[in-house]
């Protein structure tokens, strides 16, 4: 068996501390160094004794690393992502990949030009589930898909927010939280190519929205609503769905339907509804539950990038997908400002 492959995490907030457990936790990996310039970071690298540098800069010139995890703040992707292609070693960036699409679209275009692999931390499209429901689409289990309805209500409280990055531009839950769903969608679903949207902060008047509702239109003609408020106590989120992070307890209601000419899906449960006997309202309609093996979609996402840096492995989110989202998210931000439909 060859050696594990030695990951560096730069950023050890809540994403970034997730992300260290699942590298201590798979076999193909190992934890290299922890990059964050916090005395809670240095203290956390000490409990685990793996080595702690305040910045890439130091930690490159003692301790090079295979790959990267990237899981600093939102407005840092860019710079970090530049200095890990700089220095040929692979990224993991969690999503987004940055705050504007321009900023993206040169990272993506540097890793291109260097051949150094850069991919999108949308961890959910690992996720077993999601690849079942995923392979019942493309096999023409609903049919033409219709409709999507997407949910994403849950209340953040007030000390989340006194890190002040979270109160400004580049965060709020259209970046942090909707992009997530609308990358989900995208890869269900196909290209969205047109979006209309609105948006409020009228509770917390911070510099960044706190709910919006949007209109997704996909190239397949298939058209689609999301609504997203982290300020609604709800049980409608991936979050409280899922089970994914046991930071939730999980609920029992769904966050995503799929409509088809077929069948239609709700996700998380992957209940599949259909008319058995006959296409219409009138006729008895049936619920088949579609089974799947379930696995930590973070821990997989760490795998298939340390495949991603063997060569055994092709990216399961690119930074050129993490673009294309962005694009959407972005579209959704400039609907949102001018109450026009916006071109992805």
């Amino acid at each position: 068996m060859s050696a594990p492959i030695r990951l560096t995490v730069m950023g050890a907030g809540l994403i970034g501390k997730r992300h260290i457990e699942h590298i201590l936790a798979r076999p193909e990996a190992v934890l290299s160094s922890i990059v964050d310039p916090t005395p809670a970071a240095r203290e956390l690298a000490v409990s685990l004794n793996v080595n702690w540098f305040p910045c890439f800069r130091d930690m490159l010139s003692e301790s090079r690393p295979d790959g990267v995890v990237v899981a600093t703040p939102n407005q840092m992707h860019v710079a970090n992502g530049m200095d890990c292609i700089a220095a040929g070693i692979p990224a993991l960036i969690e999503k987004p990949l940055a705050d504007d699409v321009v900023a993206a679209q040169a990272l993506v275009e540097a890793s291109d030009r260097a051949g150094v692999p850069l991919l999108t931390g949308h961890h959910r499209r690992h996720n077993p589930m999601i690849q079942r429901a995923k392979a019942e689409i493309d096999s023409g289990g609903l049919g033409q898909i219709v409709s999507v309805h997407g949910m994403f209500w849950l209340i953040k409280p007030d000390d989340y927010f006194e890190v002040s990055w979270r109160r400004e531009k580049g965060a709020g839950p259209i970046f942090l939280n909707l992009i997530h769903d609308i990358d989900l969608l995208r890869y269900l679903c196909g290209d969205i190519v047109a979006v209309q949207a609105a948006q409020s902060n009228q509770l917390r008047g911070n510099g960044v929205e706190e709910t919006a509702v949007v209109i997704l239109h996909f190239a397949s003609g298939a058209l689609g609503t999301v609504n997203v408020s982290d300020t609604i106590q709800s049980p409608w989120s991936w979050e409280f769905t899922a089970g994914e992070n046991p930071a939730y307890n999980r609920t029992q209601e769904a966050c995503y339907q799929i409509g088809g000419t077929r069948a239609s899906l709700a996700i998380p449960q992957l209940d599949l509804w259909h008319h058995p006997s006959k296409a219409s309202w009138w006729a008895p309609i049936e619920r088949e539950q579609l089974r799947y093996e379930k696995e930590d979609p973070l821990g997989l996402q760490i795998a298939n990038f340390c495949g991603v840096i063997c060569g055994t492995a092709t990216p399961v989110v690119s930074g050129h997908e993490g673009l294309k989202t962005l694009r959407v998210i972005d579209a959704v931000k400039r609907a949102a400002e001018t109450g026009d439909l916006v071109s992805v």
